[in-house]
């Protein structure tokens, strides 16, 4: 199994950024994108954003899109995620996940390997 480690997480004010990363420790074996969710407690887990190996191109959700971005490093297997103007509402574990399909990557339901998480806290 693929072993994604999230790290970057931490503690800012509102409007401050933080930049996250997701590198994979293990064997790398049919992704075909990385996509980054968040998950507050006492909520469902949230699609932020998503990026393609091949081709580059991205999907944002709604909460992210215009404050945050995602970018690879293909030679390195690492995906990022800048986050600017973060706000107390962005305060969650992010997570990133590798889909092996390359579809429905909005949904957590579709992706297949998971890494632990990074907090990720915005005080007010």
């Amino acid at each position: 199994q693929v072993q994604l480690v999230e790290s970057g997480g931490g503690l800012v004010q509102a409007g401050g950024s933080l930049r996250l990363s997701c590198a994979a420790s293990g064997r790398t074996f049919s992704s075909y994108a990385r996509g980054w969710f968040r998950q507050a407690p006492g909520k469902e887990r949230e699609f932020v954003a998503a990026i393609s190996w091949s081709g580059g191109m991205t999907s944002y959700g709604a909460s992210g899109k215009g404050r945050f971005t995602i970018s690879r490093d293909n030679a390195k297997n690492t995906v990022y995620l800048q986050m600017n103007s973060l706000k107390p509402e962005d305060t969650a574990v992010y997570y990133c996940a590798d889909s092996t399909t390359g579809v429905g990557l909005l949904s957590t339901r579709k992706y297949d390997y998971w890494g632990q998480g990074t907090q990720v806290t915005v005080s007010s």
